[in-house]
């Protein structure tokens, strides 16, 4: 399990990594961190069936729906799952959600550029996803780190290290996509976008959230 945790990380090009301390600050309030979760997981589903329809000319390509139809089932499987985690340790869904750090990822875009601000969409939910793959590898090992800890955390542990494969092929998925987009700016547009998300990371205030900031742990 180690080295598959180093292989994940090695291959996740985030300018930033999160404090060890992040994780264990976020397993001290389990009902927050999956409340926040699973209403990720509904807005991840929502944007990939949002995004089918807005290719930028022509007629939509088979392979553009393929990718996006099958992320939108993922994570509404996904949604399901922690749904369900969270009702068996009798744990309710809010009706309300903010995302600060989306939030200013969004305020990025290059709105009205056409392929650019398509290219920039999938960036954002390219770096939503490899974000998630850190803190979920690091909730994962956390958990297992607490093995004295209550039964709920190990669970949680187990959640989160099976929901990761499939959130790694969401970030290459999105990113595959941006890049075919406008693959001569793909280099420098998403360095740029890199040093953008690692910044607002940085910035943000700790909440018990799968994509908290960092800058008062």
């Amino acid at each position: 399990m180690a080295s598959s945790s180093a292989e994940v990380l090695a291959e996740l090009p985030l300018h930033y990594r999160t404090p060890e301390s992040w994780a264990f600050r976020a397993l001290e309030n389990p009902e927050s961190l999956l409340n926040d979760h699973a209403h990720l997981e509904k807005k991840a589903a929502t944007n990939a069936l949002e995004l089918i329809c807005r290719w930028p000319h022509g007629e939509t390509p088979d392979y553009w729906v393929r990718a996006l139809t099958s992320m939108a089932a993922e994570e509404s499987d996904h949604l399901r799952r922690v749904s369900r985690f969270m009702m068996k340790h009798g744990f309710s869904l809010s009706r309300h959600h903010k995302n600060p750090y989306a939030g200013a990822l969004h305020a990025l875009v290059r709105r009205g550029e056409g392929r650019a601000e398509l290219a920039d969409r999938l960036y954002v939910a390219a770096l939503i996803e490899a974000r998630s793959c850190e803190r979920f590898l690091a909730l994962s090992c956390g958990s297992r780190a607490l093995n004295d800890g209550p039964s709920l955390i190990q669970e949680m542990g187990g959640l989160y290290s099976d929901l990761l494969e499939s959130e790694v092929g969401h970030y290459h998925a999105f990113l595959r996509l941006a890049r075919e987009l406008r693959p001569e700016q793909h280099q420098s547009d998403w360095q740029g976008w890199l040093e953008q998300e690692s910044r607002i990371i940085q910035e943000q205030s700790y909440y018990p959230g799968i994509l908290s900031g960092t800058r008062d742990l």
